[in-house]
């Protein structure tokens, strides 16, 4: 299988560099463990839009998937309670 790239919108970056670093390194290990497998264990669609999402602890990261290119988009990293607003 081939490996996909990871791009982060700006306003994903500014969010992950907004976490403590504890929470923060096990949150960008999550994304780089997406561009092996994207549709990995945990991984799951949103209803109404094509953007997936997977949990680490009280995180969610949000990502969309380009297949023709082979590339993740995170969209949003935010805690659980108010990352789909």
């Amino acid at each position: 299988m081939a490996s996909y790239s990871v791009l982060f919108k700006r306003s994903a970056a500014k969010e992950i560099e907004a976490l403590p670093l504890k929470d923060r390194r096990r949150v960008v290990a999550k994304i780089q463990a997406l561009g092996a497998d994207p549709r990995g264990e945990g991984c799951e669609k949103l209803s109404g839009e094509e953007k997936y999402r997977v949990r680490q602890g009280d995180y969610r990261i949000l990502y969309e998937i380009t297949d023709s290119e082979l590339i993740v988009t995170v969209v949003k990293v935010g805690n659980r309670r108010d990352v789909y607003r």
